[in-house]
């Protein structure tokens, strides 16, 4: 196209949706002018009609839905000074009506032109008609005229319209993909330099990187790009921020957008969407495609019996198949996914040839938390006092998005204490108000549930302490948070394999806040649910998952792919068994917590009177009380676990 075409259809009037509406508008303002010429008659009297019809002025009578009378007069009757005004009164050269008579009964109204007739010898014309009024018409057509108001409507919201041309502009691209397009005019920010952890993730996505601007590295050596790579890993692990690092770094066309924009609930849209995005991609290539949260069109199909084959949802992940690893499909086109639901994906979705990598991106370890600590405090104004190291150590499970969280939660903290910077007690106020909730201070509690309530965690601390592999306590609490009316904070060793010993050790300190209430009061309560579901848990995943339980033996009935949630894989008499040494295993840890609380009843005593009086304490008031570990050197570096900080309850 030359440059004075493209010029010109440059310079050409942008199509607006409002110019449709415009024309119908002009069209039905025609119409009412053409169809009331009854409006520029004059309406008259019964005295004046008799005089009319006396002097053998009227030309022609036209009765018109049996009620009233449109009159013309004749041309020698226009000629006289009492018409003559009414002369040019015409309508596209037609001419109207000069009167307009509502006669009431239409039989005696006939009875009176007879009449006439007769007596002033009259020759007028005389007929009927049956005519609807524009609002009639309007009225008449109003249904349709909804419906089609409601289908632009809907139309123009669905195809991403706005008001005025844009809108109309959009209408007929609904079947158009709405990925988001970055390119050297959109230039993202984000590179791998703002991406803490993932080392393992970086490396594998930056060899793609790699490929896209150096394939002749590769190609030379025979190999091929990769035609994807799927992002797996909980929630707030970073796998979208990673995507946007791929696209700051690439240099390429990079399409972004999610699963559910391919969702649509017209038939056929979502495999339009997907084929339309595959030729942008195509036309740019070599480029980048992210779809983010793909288990929204990834899902297994066959798997629910109320959709059918024919389903929509379906028909998107057959066209997003072909296109990926379809016939003839060897454009320089990468598709990057991210899902913490990879469990429900399609197998033929999850072959190699189509994401030929599954990239894991697990919970950050304690370097790695600790480098998104640096990343997130950059912004922060923070005081001489905070450690980063030992924030690390205190968030294991934390995410990264649990991380940002935290730091937000803690300058906030800090504004509302009228503070000019971060202090190290508002990170930690910020993790206990994370993962214990908004402390309660106007809770009504009476001194006998404190007092019980002090004993239970205390019973907690003491176990643990006395336990080689409990988790060590970092502090305890009887101050109210979410629905918890006290907590034991625990941070769990980290081990690649748990051994019998360990989680029979962990089963014990979950315990010693009942054994406690047990060995105080003579009596137990509500308040060790949480701690009874942890333990119940615990004991049947050894028995049934790991097969830790000599009695079941060494089997296990844990099935990886789901498909035993309705199928009990065992028999009754095994079922009978599996019940028993759950219950055996639990009794025999808590007579355990039981004893070791007997032999340490004197300091289980002054550390609930200590935490009665100082609601929180840490590991440096048990020290006091009990001394060191007994298990525990002195050079000992205690070891952290990247899962959630444990929190027993008192409910």
């Amino acid at each position: 196209m030359s440059d004075s075409n493209k010029k010109n259809k440059t310079n050409l009037p942008k199509f607006n949706f409002y110019w449709i509406y415009g024309a119908i508008f002009v069209l039905l303002i025609g119409f009412q002018i053409f169809n009331s010429g009854e409006s520029s008659s004059r309406n008259i009297t019964t005295n004046k009609f008799s005089e009319i019809l006396s002097s053998n002025d009227i030309k022609e009578i036209v009765i018109v839905n049996r009620s009233s009378a449109q009159i013309y007069l004749t041309d020698e009757a226009l000629n006289k000074e009492a018409y003559k005004k009414y002369k040019k009164t015409t309508i596209f050269n037609q001419r109207a009506p000069i009167f307009s008579y509502d006669f009431g009964d239409l039989q005696n109204f006939e009875n009176q032109l007879s009449a006439a007739k007769e007596k002033y010898n009259l020759s007028f014309d005389q007929k009927h008609i049956e005519q609807t009024s524009f609002m009639d018409q309007i009225f008449a057509f109003l249904p349709f005229i909804i419906l089609i108001a409601i289908w632009l409507f809907f139309m123009r919201r669905m195809s991403g319209g706005g008001a005025g041309g844009a809108g109309g502009g959009q209408i007929f691209n609904i079947g158009k993909s709405k990925a988001k397009l970055f390119d050297k005019d959109t230039k993202v920010k984000t590179t791998f330099k703002d991406v803490a952890g993932l080392e393992g993730a970086k490396e594998e996505v930056q060899e793609i990187v790699d490929f896209l601007k150096n394939p002749s590295k590769y190609t030379s050596l025979g190999g091929k790009i990769p035609k994807g790579a799927l992002l797996v890993g909980s929630p707030g692990t970073g796998k979208t921020l990673l995507a946007k690092a791929v696209a700051g770094e690439a240099g390429v066309p990079f399409f972004s957008l999610s699963g559910s924009d391919f969702v649509e609930m017209f038939v056929g849209v979502g495999a339009s969407r997907v084929r339309d995005l595959f030729k942008q991609a195509q036309q740019k290539s070599p480029s980048i495609i992210f779809i983010d949260e793909i288990d929204a069109i990834g899902r297994a199909r066959g798997k629910n019996s109320m959709t059918g084959g024919n389903d929509e949802r379906e028909n998107t992940l057959n066209q997003l198949l072909t296109e990926m690893d379809g016939f003839g499909t060897d454009t320089n086109v990468i598709v990057l996914a991210a899902t913490n639901r990879a469990d429900v994906l399609d197998k033929a979705l999850m072959r190699a040839g189509r994401f030929d990598r599954q990239i894991y991106v697990d919970l950050p370890d304690i370097n790695e938390r600790q480098a998104i600590f640096e990343v997130h405090i950059k912004p922060l104004k923070l005081a001489d006092d905070v450690n980063i190291e030992f924030l690390a150590q205190q968030t294991p499970g934390f995410s990264g998005a649990d991380i940002a969280n935290m730091c937000n939660e803690a300058a906030l903290i800090a504004a509302r204490n009228n503070k000019k910077s971060i202090e190290h007690q508002d990170f930690l106020d910020a993790v206990d108000r994370i993962v214990g909730g908004l402390e309660k201070k106007n809770k009504v509690i009476t001194p006998k549930e404190k007092e019980a309530i002090a004993f239970h965690e205390a019973g907690h601390a003491t176990v643990s302490w006395m336990l080689e592999h409990a988790a060590p306590l970092v502090k305890v609490t009887i101050v109210p948070r979410g629905q918890s009316l006290g907590a034991a904070w625990y941070l769990p060793a980290e081990r690649m394999i748990v051994q019998t010993e360990q989680m029979l050790d962990e089963m014990c300190a979950t315990l010693g806040g009942r054994a406690a209430e047990k060995i105080i009061f003579n009596k137990i309560s509500t308040g060790a649910l949480s701690d009874l579901e942890k333990v119940t848990k615990q004991a049947r995943a050894m028995v049934t998952v790991y097969g830790l339980n000599e009695e079941v033996g060494n089997v296990t009935y844990y099935d990886s792919s789901g498909n035993d949630a309705f199928v009990k894989p065992y028999s009754e008499a095994t079922a009978k068994t599996i019940d028993e040494e759950i219950s055996k295993m639990i009794e025999a840890q808590y007579q355990r917590a039981i004893d070791l609380l007997e032999t340490h009843k004197e300091k289980l005593t002054t550390l609930a009177e200590l935490l009665l009086e100082k609601e929180v304490i840490f590991k440096d008031d048990l020290e006091k009380i009990f001394g060191k570990r007994p298990f525990e050197k002195e050079d000992k570096k205690i070891e952290e676990k990247s899962s959630d900080v444990t929190e027993e309850t008192a409910e």
